[in-house]
């Protein structure tokens, strides 16, 4: 783990705890059909919950074709089945209350749970839409919470165009829906400037990727 992390000045003080949805979410309507919800600090206590997943999260590395090669994914990976159990029981609390503030518009709860641990600035996610399942076809929604240094997430119309740039960590949630999987893509660029690890954990419904 090559980062070092700084933790921000009360999050590891207080209680690891999800707070409230409702009206402290923010929604933008984007073009084609897609939507984001942001939410920051949605999660207390977050960087406590990073210091416990890096320790207890089984982080695995992988390689993969890329440009005629096989090459390192630049980021650590855990991936939970919908029946496997999730390695804190704050991340429950969190699906729990997801689903209860988004099935209804969904149709469906969230299943499954992806982490990708961004140990410093050489780490990343090139762009891409989470189009592998039903999410090449169907609109569907995303979730993810960033725990640890804040990291940009980039959005961006796919096929390119003006960028959006969100900085989240330290418990923000930001949701991704409507057609966004298949009519945007979003990205985690690297950066040369120094910057402390990060932790996103992502729920999703079955069958999307």
């Amino acid at each position: 783990m090559r980062g070092v992390f700084q933790a921000s000045l009360l999050g590891l003080d207080e209680d690891v705890a999800v707070g409230a949805l409702g009206a402290t979410v923010h929604r933008t309507q984007l073009d084609h059909g897609a939507w984001i919800d942001v939410r920051p600090g949605w999660l207390s206590g977050a960087d406590t919950l990073f210091e416990r997943l890096a320790e207890r999260v089984p982080w695995k590395g992988e390689r993969r074709w890329m440009y005629d090669k096989v090459v390192d994914v630049p980021r650590l990976l855990k991936f939970y089945e919908e029946d496997e159990p999730l390695p804190d029981p704050v991340l429950d609390d969190a699906r729990r209350a997801l689903n209860a503030h988004y099935e209804e518009e969904l149709g469906e709860p969230f299943r499954t749970a992806g982490l990708c641990y961004y140990r410093d600035g050489r780490d990343s996610v090139a762009w891409h839409g989470d189009t592998i399942g039903r999410g090449s076809t169907e609109d569907t929604m995303v979730a993810i919470i960033s725990v640890g240094t804040p990291r940009p997430l980039l959005l961006r119309p796919r096929g390119g165009g003006h960028s959006l740039r969100h900085d989240l960590g330290h418990g923000d949630l930001i949701v991704m829906g409507g057609s966004c999987q298949r009519t945007w893509e979003h990205a985690v660029p690297k950066t040369t400037r120094p910057t402390g690890p990060r932790i996103s954990i992502q729920f999703r419904p079955r069958g999307v990727r």
